[in-house]
């Protein structure tokens, strides 16, 4: 995996944990570290996770037999 996959991969886990949190307990991490959904730095927050949505959706359709050597 590449160093964006990693950080596309970390953004996505985030996203996820938020979420699950938003379902079970009705509360907004993002939100709530970074001052509310209209605050500027929880929008590039959310922005940015879901532009790592949109890359872990290629990261499935990479070859994974290749491997990455560095």
């Amino acid at each position: 995996m590449t160093t964006i996959d990693n950080i596309a991969l970390t953004l996505v886990i985030i996203g996820a944990i938020n979420w699950g949190s938003i379902g079970i307990f009705k509360f907004d991490i993002v939100s709530a570290l970074f001052g509310g959904q209209d605050a500027v730095l929880s929008r590039i927050i959310f922005t940015l996770v879901g532009i790592a949505g949109l890359w872990a959706i290629g990261m499935l359709f990479k070859d994974r037999n290749t491997r990455d050597d560095k």
